[in-house]
Parts: C-alpha cells; structure tokens; sequence
C-alpha cells in the first residue's frame, strides 16, 4: 500500500502549520464536480514521510510553514494552498491573485495558474475553504449560511462553477495569460474544502453538490446551551479551523464561558471544538465541533 492510499493521522503532527498542510491534502470538500480537484490524487509517495520530517526539523520545511500563522483565514488557506502545489506536488506556479482588468475596471481575479507537471498542462485552480450552517425554512428547504450570513453555499456554489472557474475564457483573461507568456488551453479546476454544519436536533439534507463524504458539525443558538455540554469544550480562533484542534492541556471552561459572553454581547457566532484526553499521548484531541450563533442569527 503506497502513500497515497495509506492513511496518516494529523493528529501525529505537532507543528500547527505542518498539520493543516497535512488536513489540507486528503480534505473533503463541499463540491462534486467535474472540475472538482483533489489533490490525493497526485501526492507522491513518501508524502507521510515528508511531512513528519519538517514536523520533527521546522527549520527544513518550505519557509511559509516556518511563519506564524496568519490570523486571516483565506490568505493563510492560500499560503498552505502553494506549498501544496510546490513543495508536495512539484508543480509551477506562473500566477497568483493575478487581477483581469478591461479600461481600468477590475474584472475579477485568477486564484492560481499552475503548471500541472503530472499530466504536463496549464490548470486554472479556483479555491475557497468554507464553512456553512444549516438553516431549514418553512417551504422545506434548507439554505445554507456562512457564520456571518452574508454568504451562502448555494450561491457560492453557482459563482464557481459558472464564472469564477470559467475567467480564462475571458478576452482579457486570454490576453492577461498570454502576455505572461502562458499558453492555451487552461484546464479549471476549483478546490473547495470545508464544513457543514447541522441544525442541533433538527434533520436536514444537504445539497446534491455535495459528498457524502464531507466533514460535519452541528451549531445550536446561545439559548439552547445548557451547562452540562460545556465540559470539554474550546475556542476554534482562526486560522485553526483548518483540520482537527489538539492541546497539551486541559480545556479551560472560563475561557469557554467568557466566549459564550462574547456571543451575546458583539452578537457574532463563535466555533468550538469538544476535546477528549487520549489515554496513550495524553493530548486533548478533537472529537467534534459547533458553532454557537446568536439567537437573532441569521
């Protein structure tokens, strides 16, 4: 059984970045398409290996995963997102966040164009990581929110399938790649991990887009906590949202309740982990995860 078929915990890996990288490699994600990318399916052997010995020698590993962790979440997703490409797959990064631009006005933007060394093509890779909570109306449907509301999965969904994706065949797209000297044609692709999270003790269905597979947490509103289900539980503060939390000491429940104090007063949905101790390592891992949101949410 080679590396790519072999399962490896991230839960071995004690650099934060390292093990996100590691989470970010085998992640599920929120979309079944054609244009879907999965990066397994191109690891190399020996990538266990790999990533273990920059987890044990920091000061060997690619320099991105030496810095501290950037706080904003989408920038420090494509900073794992090229180490990835580069240093795992070996493959070229000729463009990043490259904007399109037609008589001054910006167009829309070209997450990565990459040289897919593999199969020897030019890709253009559109990613988000997501996180989307539940929402059942009274027609029946469930609409799926972003913690702040402001976005939704179904919309996103549409947005890269139909345009984000499809920017290269754009005149000015075209004219952008050509004048970096790449040529056509470039394959989309759109990698979208990420979360769902369920309603508590509510049945719902996610969306036909997305797998089986995908990763799943539950959210309750503030009013619904009780005090027997705080023990155990965390903060998630971004960027460890990425992949599962683990911690040498055990959770603080002040923290928790001052988090929960936070919820009601600035009225913004918070994430936690639930944590258990494993008995042979002693570390407290992550076994489950929740979003408490306001109850005047969404």
């Amino acid at each position: 059984m080679d590396a790519k078929t072999t399962p490896y915990s991230t839960r071995q890996l004690t650099t934060p970045a390292i093990r996100h990288l590691a989470w970010l490699c085998r992640a599920p994600q929120l979309l079944q398409s054609p244009l879907t990318f999965e990066p397994a399916s191109y690891l190399p052997d020996g990538i266990t290996e790999q990533l273990q010995a920059w987890d044990e020698k920091p000061e060997i590993a690619p320099a991105l995963l030496r810095e501290t962790p950037q706080k904003r979440l989408g920038f420090y997703f494509e900073q794992l997102y090229r180490v990835l490409l580069e240093d795992l797959l070996g493959w070229d990064v000729l463009l990043q966040n490259r904007q399109i631009q037609s008589h001054g006005r910006t167009m829309g933007e070209l997450d990565f164009v990459v040289h897919n060394r593999s199969e020897d093509r030019i890709e253009h890779h559109e990613i988000a990581i997501k996180y989307y909570l539940g929402v059942p109306e009274q027609s029946g449907r469930t609409l799926w929110y972003g913690p702040n509301a402001k976005d939704r999965l179904d919309l996103k969904t549409d947005r890269m399938l139909r345009m984000q994706s499809q920017r290269t065949a754009l005149p000015e797209a075209r004219a952008l790649l050509a004048d970096a000297g790449i040529a056509e044609p470039v394959i989309p692709r759109i990698f979208m991990p990420g979360y769902l999270f369920y309603p508590a003790g509510t049945q719902v269905i996610a969306p036909e887009s997305v797998p089986a597979s995908h990763l799943r947490g539950q959210w309750r509103y503030l009013s619904q906590i009780e005090t027997s289900d705080l023990p155990g539980w965390v903060v998630l503060n971004k960027p460890h949202w990425i992949g599962p939390w683990r911690q040498s000491e055990p959770p603080a429940p002040n923290a928790v309740t001052a988090a929960l104090n936070t919820i009601e007063r600035y009225n913004i949905p918070l994430l936690f982990a639930k944590l258990e101790e494993d008995s042979i390592s002693g570390l407290w891992q992550e076994t489950n995860r929740f979003f408490v949101v306001p109850d005047s949410w969404p």
